[in-house]
């Protein structure tokens, strides 16, 4: 079964969505990200996604307290992304306590030292974010597209030992539209050694149930929960 991983995506400390990254469009649906923590370890669910989108934007981790907050509170698995651009920012999140780290940007800007991390951290806690426009690679909160294409991106990771890759198709994100399968078919098929981590358009239960289809470790799902698109007792029969 495929893991379910919902997405607590944090600008001023509140629980809020972007629409396909843009900072313009953003959606305030929670002001206590800790409680929708822990509503969803009630659930059953076991890992959590939790994005700095303050980090993003101004390149330095913002909001660790929060995380710290929700691993104190809750036994969830928080992989933490936003903002990570130097080692002192990744030593503060897994004091902070998360178990893993997404980091998209550093690995296209400072290179030498995301492959540090890889061989110092170990690969089981470093999540290569692979954020995508038109199967090209996209960083710094979105707000950045590169020339560098998904599939060569990923394999000069994998060449350095990647097993997480979160793959998110910004065109689907926080749009509702379903996600990318046939994207996410592709990557498997092409790099059948990754744990490829689906994310953006996720609309209902079903879109979920064809993702576990494709085999993939995870997917993230994020503004289909605080819509109700997706219910409580959905979520649980995952978990």
């Amino acid at each position: 079964m495929i893991e379910v991983i919902p997405a607590i995506d944090l600008i001023g400390g509140k629980c809020v969505r972007l629409k396909q990254g843009d900072y313009a469009q953003q959606t305030t649906y929670r002001d206590n990200p800790v409680e929708v923590a822990k509503e969803f370890e009630d659930l059953g669910i076991k890992r959590l996604h939790l994005v700095d989108l303050d980090g993003a934007k101004v390149k330095k981790v913002v909001n660790d307290q929060v995380l710290r907050n929700i691993t104190r509170e809750t036994n969830l698995i928080v992989d933490f992304g936003g903002g990570i651009q130097s080692s002192e920012d990744l030593d503060k999140v897994f004091d902070a306590g998360a178990k893993m780290v997404t980091c998209g940007s550093v690995a296209i800007k400072k290179r030498a030292l995301f492959e540090d991390w890889i061989a110092n951290y170990g690969s089981d806690k470093i999540i290569l974010a692979a954020d995508v426009k038109n199967k090209q690679v996209a960083i710094s909160g979105w707000q950045e597209t590169t020339s560098i294409s998904i599939f060569e991106f990923l394999d000069a990771y994998t060449k350095k030992g990647i097993e997480y890759i979160l793959c998110t198709d910004i065109a689907k994100d926080g749009m509702l539209t379903g996600p990318s399968i046939d994207l996410y078919v592709e990557i498997q098929e092409k790099f059948p050694s990754l744990k490829v981590i689906a994310s953006g358009g996720i609309s209902n239960a079903q879109d979920i149930r064809d993702l576990d289809k494709a085999n993939l470790f995870g997917t993230v799902v994020g503004k289909a929960i605080y819509e109700g698109k997706i219910t409580p007792d959905e979520l649980k029969s995952f978990a």
